[in-house]
């Protein structure tokens, strides 16, 4: 595996330093000369007036795609209308649905093709034109994110993103429109949203647009494709967990349905990669606890996961459209053991758990004269945890259920003012609902909890951008009455870009937020002490209402393919419970309120060669909690506080063939020493200062390859491996400390995955 590596790297170096000399410029081109490339690859032959593609920019995408997914890059790009009139012609002419985008792509290929930045501070993934990045060989939704500066997930679970020292539950994630409470499988090591039907995905950190509320760390907007292909195109494909199809199917010529579809086999077929992940989730969870007081004589674990999409799009007219969009998410777990006790009795008890999120829209676009557009759109969504756990160290028998659904209605206006400054309003309403179960025996206890709060809210914003100074500018704020908390909530926003040359510009950013549902853990075995965090909504008493102040300004330079970024920010977030920390110390059964502020820089540098990138990103942040009466109301720091992070990847693309290789370094959690054991009635662990210690480095290293290869005309072949983790360092991702049976203090240390291989193979048509 050594002199493998050793060998690859050599390859890169080699390759790398023919392109140094030999690289051509990737950043914005004539479209008129695009267009030339696009011909002479795909042998098709473009009509327009020459006046139509006049002054028009833009980058090139891959010559991987399919002419179709080429067709709708240059459409997203150009804002022109692109129209296959046979396999080998295809027209261009003005768009005539008055579409006005103000943004402006700062940054072509930010770390790889297919991923952009604009000038309103937020970062844009194109999944048909995603590249490759190390480690990866699907282009997985939220793991792509954590190749940005500034994200992170501090457990290693995927769709668990922290962003500038957030939790999860502080991101806002739509799906089509559709809030998200359940946002990966496996319980987090893979993201719940198909990869292959997703076609644009937007993150912002700050300066977020007042349409969009609910997520004090950041927003993440995933959409499929809007537009009508006109023409059958699909694809299936598996790797070593799950298998998947798509397709996009013309009904007539106003109508066409997408759908897609996944599901793992590993109820089915244990492989490596499977190995490996159940290993990371179960090793320390509550269901391993009694191998080590029992002997185990059997045990059979049955785990599966799917997800199904659909998208319906109906083009009414020229002005007017309806889209309508389904989504399912499924994970279940069985998990039998027959074990002989101190008595030798055989015993055999069964656990179960399982996640389910069903979600909806409808929505109506319609434009109007004099460049005014409306829209309408309601949602529901689904979120059930269901949990049934036999506690076999203090014989219980636990019944624990999580449910929240979510109801919404939004109504949106817009008009554009002499095509550089456009008006935006609204109005939107939320009736959001989280139900508590919970039944134990010994002791018999039963609850049930049910809560309510509906939202309303009003938001407005200008956005200007002024091509003769090279300046942009948006305005807007949000304002938010929550019925049951009677609260009147008023969030200014703000993004300003002024670019001061071709190569140079200022980034300011700023924005205040509020949240009114959170995770909490009551207790570390909550779900089994696997999915230990359950929803809960802001009450008048003990869980007040989230809200976040930040602040961020950044200075970048990008000329000649290489991008320098700074971004120094600072925020606050109030009215937190310890509950939604997830302590595992002194702090684990009490509740109070607090705060946590981070002050940051994130740096990146990219340079991008014809067929080469590589990129190195580093965050230096320093984040500290302060509550009421925890720890004396003295600072300390924050549970995910991650002081140093560094991020070192190249990317290498060789006609059909792409290799990516990465290096991913951060400082260690903090967590917390006991200091000694206490014997009395009931023994304790008693703890030093919380957060006084922070675990060992982290490191890794991931590498992935694609080859993609013709099989017939019009249909093509894909094949990928990646290993992450090739060195099999085991990393220490948490620490804390339980009394086993005799009361002594055991260390638990919670490792990462390990060396995990992975192996991909896909037909598109």
């Amino acid at each position: 595996m050594n002199k493998l590596l050793h060998r690859l790297v050599l390859f890169l170096f080699l390759t790398t330093s023919f392109n140094l000399a030999h690289s051509q410029n990737e950043g914005p081109q004539p479209l008129v000369l695009i267009l030339e490339q696009i011909e002479d690859h795909y042998d098709v032959k473009f009509s327009y007036e020459t006046k139509t593609i006049k002054d028009i920019f833009v980058s090139l995408p891959s010559l991987d795609l399919s002419i179709e997914d080429m067709i709708g890059e240059l459409r997203f790009l150009s804002l022109l209308e692109f129209k296959i009139l046979d396999r080998r012609f295809i027209a261009i002419t003005k768009n005539s649905k008055s579409v006005q985008r103000l943004e402006e792509v700062v940054v072509f290929n930010y770390l790889t093709k297919g991923i952009t930045k604009t000038n309103t501070g937020a970062v844009n993934v194109r999944s048909k034109a995603f590249d490759i990045l190390p480690g990866l060989i699907e282009p997985d939704v939220l793991q792509i994110l954590q190749n940005l500066p500034g994200i992170i997930s501090v457990d290693e679970r995927i769709s668990n993103l922290n962003v500038r020292g957030g939790t999860n539950d502080q991101n806002l994630i739509l799906y089509e429109g559709i809030r998200m409470y359940q946002s990966g499988h496996f319980f987090g090591l893979i993201s719940a949203f198909n990869p292959y039907l997703t076609n644009d995905i937007k993150i912002s950190k700050n300066g977020t647009s007042a349409l969009y509320g609910n997520g004090v760390s950041s927003t993440i907007s995933i959409t499929n494709k809007d537009r009508l292909d006109h023409q059958f195109n699909g694809g299936i494909g598996s790797n070593l967990l799950n298998a998947d199809g798509y397709a996009t199917i013309p009904i007539n010529k106003k109508m066409e349905l997408q759908l897609a579809a996944r599901r793992s086999f590993t109820d089915l077929w244990s492989s490596t990669t499977y190995d490996s992940y159940f290993d990371r989730i179960f090793r320390d969870s509550e269901l391993n606890i009694s191998n080590d007081i029992n002997t185990v004589i059997a045990l059979d674990e049955r785990f599966l996961f799917y997800d199904l999409n659909a998208k319906f799009l109906y083009d009414i007219d020229d002005t007017s459209k309806l889209r309508v969009s389904f989504l399912n998410i499924y994970n279940d777990l069985d998990y039998n053991q027959i074990f002989t006790n101190s008595d030798n009795d055989i015993q055999e008890t069964r656990s179960a758990l399982n996640q389910i999120s069903f979600g909806a829209s409808a929505s109506y676009s319609k434009v109007f004269e004099n460049d005014i557009r409306a829209s309408a759109q309601i949602y529901y969504s689904n979120y059930d945890l269901d949990a049934q756990n036999n506690d076999i160290t203090n014989n219980q028998s636990l019944i624990q259920e999580n449910k929240v659904e979510d109801y919404g209605l939004r109504v949106d206006l817009s008009k554009t003012i002499d095509n550089n400054t456009e008006l935006r309003g609204g109005y939107q309403f939320n009736e959001v609902g989280v139900t508590d179960f919970e039944d134990v025996t010994n002791p018999n206890f039963t609850s049930l909890i049910k809560e309510i709060i509906r939202t309303h809210a009003i938001f407005a914003e200008t956005e200007r951008f002024s091509k003769s100074r090279n300046t942009y500018i948006r305005l807007g704020a949000r304002i938010s009455y929550f019925e049951k908390l009677q609260e009147l909530v008023i969030e200014p926003r703000f993004a300003f870009n002024q670019k001061f040359s071709n190569a140079i510009r200022l980034e300011i950013l700023g924005e205040l937020k509020s949240q009114s549902i959170t995770q909490v853990t009551d207790l570390q075995q909550d779900f089994f002490g696997i999915e230990k965090r359950r929803w809960q909504l802001s009450n008048l008493d003990d869980v007040p209402l989230v809200r976040s102040q930040q602040i961020s300004m950044g200075v970048s330079y990008n000329q000649n393919n290489l991008l320098i970024s700074l971004e120094g920010y600072y925020k606050n977030v109030d009215d937190i419970t310890a509950q939604s920390q997830g302590f595992q110390n002194q702090f684990q059964f009490v509740n109070d309120i607090g705060s946590y502020t981070v002050t940051g820089l994130d740096f990146l540098v990219n340079k991008r060669f014809n067929n080469f990138s590589t990129w190195l990103s580093y965050t230096l942040s320093n984040n500290n909690y302060k509550f009421d009466t925890l720890n004396g109301s003295s600072a300390f720091p924050n549970t995910v506080d991650l002081t140093h992070v560094a991020n070192a990847s190249l990317t290498y693309s060789l006609n059909s063939f792409k290799v990516g290789l990465g290096i991913n370094w951060h400082s260690g959690r903090a967590y917390t020493e006991p200091s000694e054991l206490q014997i009395d009635n009931n023994p304790f662990i008693e703890y030093d200062d919380p957060n006084n210690a922070r675990l060992p480095d982290y490191f890794r290293t991931d590498i992935s390859a694609i080859y993609k290869f013709k099989l017939s005309h019009g249909v093509r072949a894909e094949a990928g491996a990646s290993i992450w983790n090739v060195f099999d360092r085991s990393n220490i991702i948490n620490r804390f400390y339980a009394l086993d049976a005799d009361d002594n203090i055991v260390e638990v240390n919670n490792r990462s995955l390990r060396f995990t291989p992975n192996f991909s193979l896909r037909i598109q048509f």
